[in-house]
């Protein structure tokens, strides 16, 4: 794996990576950020990942598995990630740091663009309003919520609330207290005091009641 751009996300992720077990090779073109960070990934490289026969030479044309962590300079992020494209890169994830900067890689062809800020934002959103515990946007028409269940989840089996007809949303697990979770299925009662992992739309996770 490859982490281009070791700035707090990239670093952050590349460490992450190798605290389980994923070699990484972190490239950035700032040699105090490689100084930091040496002997803590597998490799590091002070290098422009803007340069086409310097990506070539770390052998990252043929990496299957490429971030591209540059924040700072869109342009920077945008050559780098044109480069990885033309490589046939298999994966190539790429952080943004605005609406434009991510729609421009999408329109490019990169499939994982990742906006840290506005995701971020998005979840501590849901979480000041009460009901939820954790939010995870999976795409664009996608879900998963931690949430203390509503009154009206509580007490029956799952499959007699008909809740994927109703709301379009799934309960897909259940955590009693001080024990670990556990996938549902229709016989599943929910308790007032169990935390529920549920599925769905935006939409429909708030005509759940998820701020409720």
């Amino acid at each position: 794996m490859a982490v281009l751009g070791l700035g707090r996300f990239g670093a952050a992720l590349a460490l992450e990576l190798m605290e389980v077990g994923v070699e990484v090779l972190g490239v950035d073109k700032d040699p105090a950020v490689i100084d930091e960070l040496s002997g803590q990934l597998t490799h590091t490289v002070t290098a422009d990942t803007t340069d086409e026969r310097v990506l070539q030479q770390l052998g990252i044309d043929e990496s299957e598995w490429v971030v591209v962590g540059i924040g700072s300079d869109i342009e920077a992020s945008i050559l780098t990630a044109s480069r990885l494209l033309k490589f046939g890169v298999h994966s190539i994830w790429a952080k943004a740091i605005s609406e434009p900067h991510a729609e421009i890689l999408s329109q490019m062809g990169v499939r994982h663009v990742i906006s840290p800020e506005s995701d971020m934002g998005r979840r501590v959103a849901h979480l000041i309003r009460g009901r939820v515990n954790d939010y995870m946007r999976i795409d664009e028409d996608l879900t998963i919520v931690r949430m203390r269940p509503t009154s009206g989840i509580v007490g029956r089996p799952l499959k007699d609330l008909d809740l994927r007809a109703r709301f379009g949303v799934t309960v897909i697990a259940l955590k009693c207290p001080g024990e670990t979770w556990a996938m549902t299925h229709g016989e599943s009662i929910v308790a007032k005091t169990d935390e529920i992992l549920v599925a769905g739309t935006p939409g429909a996770l708030e005509a759940l009641g998820v701020d409720g």
